[in-house]
């Protein structure tokens, strides 16, 4: 019994430490922003280059001009332990993946400059496409309440979609139950198993 209980207590633990939270009450929990309208598009500039424009779907979202490429979303902090540990290993992810799978890492939790964001890509290999817009707070907004999430939010957390529509992922922390997110840092062999089954949905 007493290692039942050891073994409980290293999991809470190793799950706190694997992300980052906020005490704040949250804006986003109380649903107080202004939706988006199915159609609404979002331009989304990159802090390593370039831009992707965002269109609403019925409930979710799609690139403009890669509709057929999965989508991951990933809310991150310059600040975060965990974030920064993952970056590269998400960029690896995303050149595996390149032809059917594009990540947007949307900063959350934070006002930095540009500049500040750019670092943390350059000093940890964060290469794919990271938004520091004004609108990240409304699109993680929008997510959360499209997936019905309540609880405190942690970083890093990710949702993924395809065609516009959520996708059931592997809940790491809970026995590989299926959830709408990723909570927390999670190998990417997880995740590249969940987008092996995504890809192979119609």
């Amino acid at each position: 019994m007493k290692n039942k209980y050891a073994l409980l207590i290293l999991l809470l633990l190793g799950y706190f430490i694997s992300a980052c939270s906020n005490n704040e009450e949250k804006i986003q929990n109380d649903f107080l922003f202004k939706e988006y309208n199915q159609g609404d598009k979002i331009v989304l500039n990159s802090v390593n280059g370039g831009s992707k424009t965002l269109i609403r779907t019925q409930k979710g979202f799609i690139i403009e001009g890669d509709e057929n490429k999965v989508l991951m979303f990933d809310f991150f902090g310059t600040f975060c332990a965990p974030c920064k540990e993952e970056a590269l290993e998400l960029s690896t992810l995303w050149k595996n993946n390149t032809k059917q799978f594009f990540i947007i890492g949307l900063t959350h939790f934070e006002d930095v400059s540009n500049a500040e964001v750019k670092k943390f890509a350059d000093d940890y290999g964060a290469y794919y496409f990271l938004s520091n817009s004004n609108e990240n707070s409304r699109i993680i907004a929008q997510i959360l309440k499209d997936i019905n999430y309540q609880s405190m939010e942690q970083l890093p957390f990710k949702v993924v979609l395809k065609n516009g529509i959520y996708q059931e992922l592997t809940d790491y922390w809970n026995e590989g139950k299926k959830t709408y997110f990723y909570l927390g840092k999670v190998p990417t062999s997880l995740m590249q198993q969940d987008l092996n089954l995504i890809y192979g949905k119609k």
